[in-house]
């Protein structure tokens, strides 16, 4: 069914605003997906906070115009679908990784993160990326190292001298 122009407008302006708040896209065919397929890749990438969107590509093209996603404009051909990441990085690669697993359709065709365009094998490296949780437990776990190896400094002569008098003791003879 033709979209009308107020209707294309619309696209472009939704595209575009999330285009503009995204940390990462990605590009994929979906040519050969049966509506059974494509209805629960779009339910997984919702309940993973990935905005999902089949947009004609003359109509995608003008929708990243102005954002940091401007650089997939030359790799859009085919029946191709975006998937912003809208959270975190890594998790469209995720949603986009682990669906292309079971369906063989769904094919990588490019993927943009921070103005730059990379090769869909780099996909497995996005989706290997932390989430934000991941991230910031990692961070904690680095600054709380210090302090539990200097308490662990602090406390080692008064562990190291019950452990020397605990071997006196068992040497002796018991009177």
């Amino acid at each position: 069914m033709a979209l009308r122009l107020e209707d294309k407008k619309a696209l472009v302006a939704e595209v575009n605003e999330v285009a503009a708040n995204a940390l990462s896209a990605i590009a994929a065919e979906y040519r050969g997906m049966t509506v059974a397929q494509m209805t629960e890749f779009r339910a997984k990438a919702r309940s993973e906070g990935v905005y999902v969107r089949v947009v004609k590509n003359t109509l995608a093209k003008r929708a990243i115009d102005g954002t940091e996603f401007e650089c997939l404009a030359d790799s859009l051909t085919g029946p191709i679908i975006l998937a912003f990441s809208t959270e975190d990085p890594g998790s469209a690669a995720r949603v986009v990784k682990e669906f292309s697993e079971d369906c063989e359709d769904l094919v990588t065709q490019v993927i943009a993160i921070g103005g730059e365009v990379y090769p869909s094998s780099d996909l497995d490296r996005l989706a290997r990326l932390p989430t934000l949780d991941q991230a910031r437990a990692k961070l904690l776990g680095l600054l709380q190292a210090p302090a539990g190896k200097f308490v662990r400094t602090i406390a080692e002569p008064q562990a190291k001298l019950v452990r020397l008098l605990a071997a006196h003791r068992d040497q002796q003879p018991a009177a």
